[in-house]
């Protein structure tokens, strides 16, 4: 049977979702078959698996990290939040409705058989599970019926690593107080102790070390720096929204109330003189290179904030000037009209910003599928992307078509074999020959993750820097895959060189594994 290990943290943000994926690449590099698992996420970057069903992202990264293929086993719940006291619920990878938290709180529960099918499901195909828990096990108002903490860690009789950040100041008393809040035998389930996050000399820090031993009883296993890594964050807490500093290629992203998937726009991170900002008012936007409309869990709501302060109209000023694209939620809402006839959103209908000859009905089926193909004939500012081959998902409510002007819109162009295999492909893979809807200097598309293949993100950099008269050249000589593959060695050999790997194998071949106490 699979052995396992789960990561749980004193806080939201304490570095479980990095920890994770880098003891997942050291399994892996380690001749292990290694798998992530998390039995409820809750975030609005998400991602849909060959099969068509949804996830979050964070457990992407970390297969990503393993060397495997994402499966919606992995995060069997997943939580988008649709205002501040309710979410969409997604369940095995489909949409079972929306819950106020107080409705979901007395249901969860009823989901631990889906969670432990899951579970079972991946330790088929693993030898190792590294597990991440959410938020603090210490939560005591969320522990009855927890399914996340140390109650998915007694599913399992998983041991936990518990780690803290120092970052934020206060480690030792997160730890303490975490390790004084739980019950003795979710105590005893705590076998190490991590202090993440660590910037400066550790032998300053040797003297708290032992206090905490002595006080809390358990071995702290290692002293983690701050990790200059990049990649994806957990959405919630990204320190992503809060660059301001402009580069020669100056990216503006709006960021809604209910942004999602701004992880599409990470590929531009760790490119040289390029700066991706996330603009909450016309005052920040400034003249940016391109305005990008990123996915929305609420796209009608999130128009209307546009409208209300001001950013569509400054939006629609800057596109006689200015590339302007829309991805999902964005796409939708450049359109002339938004329509929710069963207020899957808000309800009724909303003029658009009347930047594309689009209209999207809202639709009470999700659409999740991956895509592949290439892109079409495009004009203006970003024709050097025609032709580049493309690779993606889309996950929207809703559909989209052309008006009565749609003569303006660049139509497919189909071969009789294409056809028949985009008729074929709601649920699985759908091959498009065209992506991206254009009108003047205003793009957009439903695919989420359209920058991360090949070149397509230097070449629409390239683009931009043409536009502006500047010359520029990728520095750093690999592809976007080729870069995340960097940072997960990377990450891997910092945990490697910090955490005590010998104790942590050590937890894992103690770790007695009862398959008859889950079922």
């Amino acid at each position: 049977m699979a052995k396992v290990i789960m990561i749980q943290g004193t806080m939201s943000n304490a570095g479980k979702s990095l920890i994770t994926a880098g003891l997942c690449r050291i399994f892996h590099q380690d001749g292990y078959r290694v798998a992530p698992f998390k039995s409820q996420n809750m975030a609005l970057n998400s991602y849909i698996t060959a099969e068509g069903l949804e996830m979050g992202r964070a457990q992407v990264m970390q297969a990503e990290a393993a060397r495997i293929e994402p499966q919606v086993c992995m995060n069997p719940i997943l939580l988008k939040p649709t205002n501040d006291i309710g979410s969409q619920v997604i369940v095995n990878g489909t949409v079972i409705g929306n819950m106020p938290a107080r409705e979901y709180f007395n249901y969860k529960k009823k989901l631990i058989p889906d969670i432990l099918k899951a579970f079972h499901k991946l330790e088929e195909q693993a030898d190792i599970i590294v597990i991440e828990g959410a938020g603090s096990p210490a939560e005591i108002n969320l522990k009855e019926n927890d399914i996340v903490n140390m109650g998915m860690a007694e599913m399992v009789n998983a041991p936990v690593l518990l780690a803290g950040d120092i970052d934020r100041g206060g480690v030792f008393a997160q730890l303490l107080g975490t390790l004084m809040l739980l019950e003795e035998q979710e105590k005893s389930r705590v076998k190490g102790l991590i202090i993440n996050k660590f910037r400066g000399d550790v032998s300053i820090l040797e003297p708290g070390i032992q206090m905490l031993e002595e006080k809390g009883g358990i071995p702290v296993c290692g002293v983690v720096p701050y990790m200059k890594v990049q990649l994806e964050d957990e959405d919630s807490l990204t320190g992503k929204f809060k660059h301001r500093k402009e580069a020669l290629i100056d990216l503006a992203v709006i960021r809604y109330p209910r942004i999602s998937n701004f992880t599409d726009f990470d590929v531009f991170e760790h490119m040289e003189g390029v700066s991706v900002r996330y603009v909450t008012s016309v005052q920040e936007i400034h003249h940016p290179d391109a305005i990008i409309l990123p996915g929305s869990k609420n796209t009608m709501g999130d128009l209307k904030w546009m409208r209300e302060n001001g950013m569509e109209a400054m939006i629609k000023k800057l596109s006689a000037e200015t590339s302007v694209i829309g991805i999902c939620g964005g796409y939708q809402m450049l359109g002339e009209s938004l329509e929710d006839p069963y207020s899957v959103e808000e309800g009724g209908s909303l003029r658009g910003m009347e930047l594309l000859p689009l209209k999207t009905v809202m639709s009470r089926e999700k659409v999740r599928r991956q895509v592949t193909g290439t892109i079409d004939f495009l004009t203006g500012m970003l024709a050097s992307l025609s032709g580049k081959e493309y690779k993606g998902y889309e996950i929207h409510m809703g559909h989209t078509g052309g008006t009565q002007k749609t003569e303006q819109i660049q139509e497919p162009k189909q071969t009789q074999a294409q056809a028949q295999a985009h008729a074929h492909a709601q649920e699985e893979s759908c091959i498009q020959d065209v992506v991206v809807v254009q009108k003047g200097n205003v793009y957009g598309t439903y695919v989420h993750g359209i920058f991360d293949e090949g070149d397509i993100a230097s070449t629409f950099i390239r683009a931009l820097a043409e536009k502006k008269g500047v010359h520029y050249e990728d520095n750093q000589g690999m592809n976007y895959q080729q870069y995340k593959e960097s940072q997960y060695d990377l990450l891997a050999d910092t945990l490697r060189k910090y955490l005590d790997m010998e104790a942590v194998y050590g937890i894992l071949q103690e770790a007695e594994y009862d398959k008859s106490r889950i079922g």
